[in-house]
């Protein structure tokens, strides 16, 4: 099988998270906490360092949703009926994004209280 153009591989990767956008609420809730974080590095004028440390986590919480979505499609297109084993593969995918999305709180504790105080 031959591989597509360069673009065309860059088209799909970013269909791929406009499809994450308009489909899965927590991803939609995830962008909303990245827009209100670049609207604070702005306004409270975080230095580089912080900066780059929030965007790290907030991407990577973005990251952990579009495994954890694709996990749970891949497991609803093999077994789409219950199965306690596709249960417990679904729920500790989703432990991985509930454990970043915790990571990305306490950075954001740890960066933003020496703005605001």
């Amino acid at each position: 099988m031959r591989k597509p153009p360069l673009h065309k591989s860059f088209w799909n990767a970013f269909l791929g998270i406009f499809k994450m956008m308009m489909t899965e609420r927590n991803f939609q809730i995830e962008l909303l906490a990245l827009i209100l974080n670049l609207f604070l590095m702005v306004f409270l004028e975080l230095n580089s360092t912080d900066s780059a440390l929030i965007l790290v986590v907030c991407f990577a919480v973005l990251t952990a949703e579009i495994f954890n979505t694709a996990i749970e499609k891949i497991c609803d297109f093999i077994h789409p009926d219950f199965d306690a084993k596709i249960g417990f593969i679904k729920d500790i995918s989703a432990g991985a994004v509930t454990l970043m999305a915790f990571a990305a709180v306490l950075v954001g504790m740890l960066v933003y209280p020496k703005y605001v105080f």
